[in-house]
C-alpha cells in the first residue's frame, strides 16, 4: 500500500458485491421447496433473509447458520479461543432475533487439517459459555479433520429458534415514520477481519502489544485473557478478539414480554430488527424493500474503528459498510413507542436509544455524516 492509498475491504480480499452475486446465483439455483403451503416445514417468505423460516403447526422454527470467519485466524495467531464460541453462537442467534425467534438450540462444526484436544477443550468452554449467554441447549455437532482441504481451524454453527405464527417479524408493517433504536456492540463483532489482518500487516502492530490507543468506551468491557497481568492495559489482540455481543438480553426479553402484555409497548409495535453485520449499517435495506432510514445521532463507536480508519486511511463509507461502527442490531419501532421501547431497553443494556428514523423518500440509508449513503444491501 502505497502512501496516499487507503484499505478497503475487497482489496483486503473480501468482495462484498463479489459474494452477493454469488449468493443470487446460489438461490436461483435452489429452486422452489418440496414442501406445499399449509404443511410442517413448508418456507415462509421472509424479504429480508436474516433468518429462515418454515411451518411446524400452529408455530414456526427459525433457522440460521454462520460461522466466525477470519476473526478465527487472529485467535489462532495468539492460541486464545475463548471468545470464539461467542462469537459463533453470536452471529447465529443474533440473525434468529431479527424475525421474532427465540433460540433454542444449537449445533457447531469445527473443521481442523489436525485434531488438538487443548483446543478443542478451550472451543467446548467457549461454547458452553455462549450457551449459557444465548440460553439454548447444544444438541450436538461434528467435528471433521480434512488435511489438504482445510489448513487451519474453523468453526460454524447453526441455531434453532421458535416463535408464534402470528408473531413473525417480517418488516412488511415499517412505515415512513417508525424510529430507529441502536443497540451498542461490544466492539468489530465478527465481520471486517480480512481488512483488520490487512491492517495488522501494513502497520506492523503486534496483537501482544498494548492497544495503541485508550480501549477504553461507554457500555462495554473487555474480555481479558487468562495470561493477561490483571493491572495491565488491553492487549491490541484482547481488543480485537474481543467477544461479539450476544442481543438475547435485552431483545428476545423484550418481544417475551410484549407478547405477554408486560412490555413497554404491544408486540405489533416492533416492526423489524437488523443484525448489523456484513455489509455494516447498508443491513438496515433489509428490513423493508420500500422504506430508507437516516441516521440522524449515531451511537458512539469504540476507539478501535477509529485507529482502523486513521491507519487504514478508510473512508468513511467503506468504514460503514464493513463495520457496525458501535451499533450492533436496530430496531424499527412505532413512533408512538419509541420513547418507552428505548428506555426499556436502555434499563438492560445502557446505550440503547433512539439513532434516526425512517425515510419514506427512497430506499437508502443517510448518515449524520453525509459522505456515508448506500441505495443496496
Amino acid at each position: 500500500m502505497s502512501d496516499d492509498e487507503g484499505l478497503d475491504y475487497a482489496s483486503s480480499g473480501v468482495d462484498i458485491d463479489l459474494e452477493g452475486e454469488a449468493i443470487s446465483s446460489l438461490i436461483d439455483s435452489l429452486g422452489a421447496s418440496p414442501r406445499p403451503p399449509g404443511t410442517v416445514g413448508a418456507p415462509v417468505e421472509l424479504p429480508g433473509g436474516f433468518g429462515g423460516l418454515v411451518e411446524f403447526g400452529d408455530n414456526l422454527l427459525a433457522l440460521a447458520t454462520d460461522g466466525v470467519g477470519s476473526k478465527l485466524q487472529l485467535a489462532t495467531a495468539l492460541g486464545e479461543y475463548g471468545g470464539v464460541g461467542i462469537d459463533c453462537m453470536a452471529m447465529n442467534v443474533n440473525d434468529l432475533i431479527c424475525v421474532g425467534a427465540e433460540p433454542i438450540a444449537f449445533v457447531d462444526y469445527i473443521a481442523t487439517p489436525k485434531p488438538d484436544a487443548e483446543v478443542h477443550a478451550a472451543l467446548g468452554a467457549s461454547l458452553a459459555e455462549a450457551c449459557r449467554l444465548a440460553r439454548v441447549t447444544l444438541a450436538g455437532g461434528e467435528t471433521a479433520s480434512l488435511p489438504g482441504i482445510v489448513k487451519e481451524l474453523d468453526l460454524s454453527g447453526t441455531a434453532l429458534g421458535w416463535l408464534p405464527k402470528e408473531a413473525a417479524i417480517t418488516g412488511e408493517n415499517i412505515t415512513g415514520t417508525d424510529v430507529l433504536i441502536g443497540l451498542p456492540s461490544n466492539g468489530i463483532h465478527s465481520n471486517g477481519y480480512s481488512l483488520v489482518r490487512r491492517l495488522l500487516e501494513v502497520t506492523g502492530a503486534e496483537l501482544t502489544d498494548a492497544a495503541p490507543f485508550d480501549a477504553s468506551h461507554a457500555h462495554r468491557d473487555i474480555t481479558r485473557f487468562a495470561s493477561s497481568t490483571p493491572d495491565s492495559d488491553p492487549s491490541l489482540g484482547e481488543v480485537l478478539l474481543n467477544p461479539t455481543r450476544i442481543y438475547v438480553d435485552p431483545v428476545v426479553d423484550l418481544l417475551l414480554a410484549c407478547r405477554a402484555g408486560e412490555g413497554p409497548c404491544q408486540e405489533g409495535d416492533i416492526h423489524g430488527i437488523a443484525h448489523i453485520t456484513g455489509g455494516g449499517l447498508s443491513n438496515l435495506l433489509r428490513l423493508n424493500p420500500h422504506v430508507g432510514w437516516h441516521i440522524s445521532e449515531p451511537l458512539p463507536e469504540p476507539p478501535e474503528f477509529d485507529w482502523i480508519r486513521q491507519h487504514g486511511k478508510v473512508e468513511a463509507r467503506e468504514m460503514a459498510r464493513t463495520f457496525n461502527l458501535g451499533m450492533g442490531m436496530a430496531l424499527a419501532v412505532d413512533p408512538a413507542a419509541g420513547d418507552a421501547v428505548s428506555d426499556w431497553l436502555n434499563s438492560r443494556l445502557p446505550g440503547s436509544r433512539v439513532v434516526g428514523h425512517a425515510s419514506g423518500e427512497s430506499h437508502t440509508v443517510t448518515h449524520a455524516d453525509e459522505r456515508i449513503v448506500f441505495d443496496a444491501y
